[in-house]
């Protein structure tokens, strides 16, 4: 890709970098993909419910399959006050709550998340208490957790949490997203830090990937996956509120 006038060298550098990862997350990890949409379809089979999780901009790939056209009309945001993205004020306070010992116990707690539903868990490093803490105690009360993490993280940085672990090793099926410690691509020549992070494409990718496997594991046993269409489309309104009737004891965002 060249310097040529109405050509960005870095933005076609960036889109290198992303579809290298998207490659590597897609060979990688289709063995845990297929695992996860399997523990997904059964958990929809069984009559359970989905949750996902994330803290920062790790809670934008949790957002992108809760209420999606497209998506399984089942998945639910678990919400921890003030982590969800830049939404409190200072910005820091949300990485600072992310720190806080206890926090996740209490959010679980008080969630409609019993044994037998499934909770995904989204945080790059994986470091911090919040993720740690929430995977231990998910699994304690029986949930199926399901961890998208980038594993590098636990051999280049320390653990927050005072066991000294990270979000890996308290799950049942972790999806590597690969991305390298400090989430940025690119670098250049009178830049002083790196930039262009990759994570929340990866990420993203990740759950629509597992989302999709479990679509497929659905219909291998004979049940319609409870999809949402999109609004914008004609009788869109209608399929969504059937779906929304037929699985309203299993949604929590629409109350």
């Amino acid at each position: 890709m060249g310097d040529s006038a109405g050509e960005s060298k870095l933005a076609g550098q960036f889109f290198d970098a992303a579809i290298g990862l998207l490659q590597q997350v897609r060979d990688g990890d289709s063995a845990e993909i297929a695992a996860a949409g399997a523990a997904i379809a059964e958990a929809v089979a069984g009559g359970n419910r989905l949750f996902a999780f994330g803290a920062g901009h790790s809670s934008l790939a949790a957002q992108d399959v809760v209420y999606r056209a497209g998506g399984l009309a089942l998945m639910n945001l678990l919400v921890v006050p003030g982590v969800v993205g830049v939404d409190v004020m200072p910005a820091t306070l949300g990485s600072a709550l992310e720190r806080v010992d206890g926090l996740a116990g209490a959010v679980l707690d008080s969630s409609p998340a019993t044994a037998g539903d499934v909770l995904i868990i989204i945080s790059l490093s994986g470091r911090n208490a919040l993720p740690v803490e929430m995977a231990m105690n998910a699994r304690a009360l029986g949930l199926t957790v399901i961890g998208v993490t980038s594993v590098a993280y636990a051999t280049e940085t320390r653990s927050r949490h005072v066991s000294g672990t990270y979000l890996k090793d308290h799950c049942d099926i972790v999806l590597d997203s690969r991305i390298a410690v400090g989430d940025a691509e690119l670098t250049h020549e009178g830049i002083e830090a790196p930039f262009a992070p990759a994570s929340t494409v990866v990420t993203s990718a990740l759950m629509q990937a597992t989302l999709a496997a479990a679509a497929e594991d659905l219909v291998r046993r004979g049940i319609e996956p409870p999809l949402l269409r999109s609004g914008n489309v004609d009788g869109g309104h209608e399929w969504n509120g059937r779906v929304m009737t037929e699985y309203g004891d299993r949604i929590f965002y629409k109350h």
